[in-house]
This record gives structure tokens, sequence and C-alpha cells, in this order.
């Protein structure tokens, strides 16, 4: 690393997150870790982490972070959440990888298939998102039967994925609906794993009877889902009366938006300065000449710039505890105006203890699985190691 700009990341608070998750909810077999993205940008040293916590099942987006996984991790088990090209199956086989299978033509394609080993396979189910997934109950149960015809082919699971949180809201009750609607037609107490939550939806609800897996997301890294709900003013006493009245009618459940899990986030991200200049009342900064100088004091060079993810949306950055505006962004630099004289060398908080992912999504006005995405790969990833267990 030649270049005084990083990405921290504490393994312990990881770890710490999913013993804490797995303390409060202990009722599933199955912690499915979302490592998709480079682990939420937390990079692929995180999953040491994640599995030192008790994650058992690891879910990637496609077969190329898969190959990335069993690369370092040859035993854990790995499901790819979207469907792959047919000829990549024997990839999938001889790594022992799961696929997603979502359509009836792909069944088709792969029963058809000379298969000589076995190929571990979950059924995707679309309640809602209209994103993947069987949504016809015909072809459902068709396929099912098909997948269980073949000797090669494992139906280890079933899932699906719920496009709203059903915090009051009736279309999350019409995809539980759909759900139980689409389950009724295939024996599915017969399949090993059954996994229909993420993060958000399985603190904010019962158990599903049926289920034995949960899939963390964003929560492993810090986010609890608890949001505090006021309840004074006009429109927050209005969207008590309506709830009540959902909940009196039996369009939706209880529900909760508050939860006592206490987790940390294990993210952040710093820089240095590199150049300190005064300037005068009056003079610009920047390309475009897009920021004017409104007091004397001193223009702060912060090597970090929209190349990596950082632009000067962010608003402010910390150094020694206090904060300054950012005024100006390039590809490689961003700059900040001070009224002292700042070292160079300094240390730039950028994401941090003073500076929260949520304070920064606010007011790039996106939220956190957005921020995660924008931070770019010519960001180095630095680990504080998991610390020893004590007897």
């Amino acid at each position: 690393m030649y270049r005084n700009s990083y990405a921290l990341v504490n393994k312990n608070s990881l770890k710490d997150n999913i013993r804490e998750i797995k303390e409060k909810y202990p009722d599933y077999e199955y912690y499915f870790g979302v490592v998709k993205n480079n682990c939420y940008h937390h990079g692929i040293g995180a999953v040491e982490a994640l599995l030192a916590g008790g994650i058992n099942y690891l879910c990637v987006s496609s077969l190329d972070e898969g190959m990335q996984i069993r690369e370092k991790y040859s035993s854990i088990p790995i499901l790819v959440l979207e469907p792959i090209d047919s000829q990549y199956i024997s990839v999938a086989i001889e790594n022992k990888i799961t696929i997603t299978v979502d359509a009836l033509d792909f069944v088709k394609e792969l029963v058809s298939m000379m298969l000589k080993d076995k190929l571990l396979i979950h059924i995707k189910l679309d309640t809602g998102m209209n994103r993947l997934g069987f949504k016809d109950k015909n072809a459902l149960e068709e396929a099912y039967s098909l997948l269980k015809e073949n000797k090669h082919i494992v139906v280890e699971g079933i899932y699906t994925h719920f496009a709203t949180s059903g915090r009051g809201d009736i279309f999350y009750e019409r995809q539980l609906k759909c759900l139980e609607d689409l389950l009724s037609v295939i024996p599915y107490e017969e399949i090993p794993i059954r996994h229909f939550d993420r993060s958000i939806t399985f603190v904010s609800h019962k158990k599903i009877t049926f289920a034995n897996g949960i899939r963390l997301g964003i929560m492993m890294y810090g986010f609890n889902e608890s949001v505090r709900v006021n309840t004074r003013g006009l429109k927050n006493y209005l969207r008590k009366v309506r709830r009540n009245m959902l909940l009196k009618k039996g369009l939706i459940h209880e529900y909760t938006t508050e939860n006592n899990l206490q987790l940390n986030t294990a993210y952040s991200l710093y820089s240095s300065i590199i150049s300190v200049r005064p300037v005068k009342v009056g003079e610009f900064v920047g390309y475009n000449a897009s920021y004017q100088v409104l007091d004397d004091g001193y223009i702060a060079t912060i090597q970090i710039g929209y190349a990596d993810g950082v632009t000067k949306e962010f608003g402010i950055v910390v150094i020694d505890g206090e904060y300054y505006p950012i005024v100006a962004d390039t590809m490689d630099m961003i700059m900040i105006f001070s009224k002292k004289s700042l070292k160079v060398g300094s240390l730039v908080e950028i994401i941090g203890p003073n500076r929260s992912v949520r304070d920064v999504a606010r007011a790039l006005g996106t939220n956190s699985y957005h921020l995660f995405t924008r931070i770019t790969s010519r960001v180095p990833i630095i680990y504080e190691e998991l610390e020893n267990e004590k007897e």
C-alpha cells in the first residue's frame, strides 16, 4: 500500500455480530451469510470472521464470486443466488458450489444433461419481486417432479426474496400468501433447507414456522434494522391509526420496528492530508473554479477522490475530532477548507467513529447498501485481526 488511503475492517466486530444474532434468534439451523460484492466491500478477508461467528452457509451473486471464495475455503457450502449458464454446470459440480434453479426451461435443460456427479440446487420462488423464480404453480410442480426423478440432482433447498419489509404494508401479506400457495403443490417439507427471510424481515416478524434458515446480509456488517418510530405529530398519529385499522381487519400481521440486537459496524474509511496551502477571500478552488473562498484560511488536499467513490457530496471529514467541509473534488483527491493550518500527513476520517456509514449515506441521499457499492476496489482493505478466544 503506497497511498495512505484505506478501509479498516474489524473482524472481531463481524464475529461478535453473528454471535449476537444467533443468540437472540436461535431457532434456525442454517445461518446464511450473504457475501456478494466482495462482502459488501468488507473484502474476502471478512469471511473468516463470519465463519468464526457461526455462519454455516455462504451466498454469492455469481459463480465468479463463488469461485473466489472456494479458492480459500474448501468446505463451506456456497449458494449462487443468480442462475448460471448451463455450460458452467460442471464447474459448479467440481467445486461443490450450489446453484439456483428458477425456471422450468432451465430445469428441462439440466435433466437432459449427462451429469456424472451430484449437483446441489436450491429452487427460487417469485412471491412478488418479479426478478427471478417460479411464480406459476404448474411450472413449479412439473419442475420439482423432473428434478426428483434425476438421480444426479439434489434438491437441497428452496427460498424466496421478499420485496418489502412487511412493516405495515399489505403487499408483504400478499407475498406470504403467494409463498404458501406455491409451496402447496410440492412436498416442501422434504426439502432439507428452507430459507425465506432476509435481514429486515426476520427481525420484523415472527418466525415463519416451516423455515429453518435465514439469510443475513447487511445486518452482519453492523446494521440491526431497528427503527425507533416517532409517535408525535399528526402524520405519525395517522400512521398509527392506519396500522391499527389494518390489524383489526386482518390485512396485516403484527410486526415490530425495533429490536435489541447490539451490533457494531466493522467498516471505516481513512485517508491523509498531502498538501496544505493558505488561501484568501475571493480565491477559487477546484475544477471550473467551483468553490469561492469566503474567509481567509487554508485548503488541505486529501489523497482520495471520486475514482475511489468519495465525492464532495460526502459533505465533511473528521480530523482530530473536528469537522471540516469538503469544498471540491477531483478523480484522485478532495479538498477541504480550514480556518487554521493543518498538518501534512494528518489522518482523515471519512467514515468511522465520528461519522457513521448511515451519516454519510444520509448526506448522499441514499442508503448503506448503495454507499458500500460506490467505494471502489482502488481502496485497499486492512483488517484488524481476530483476537484469540479466552479459555
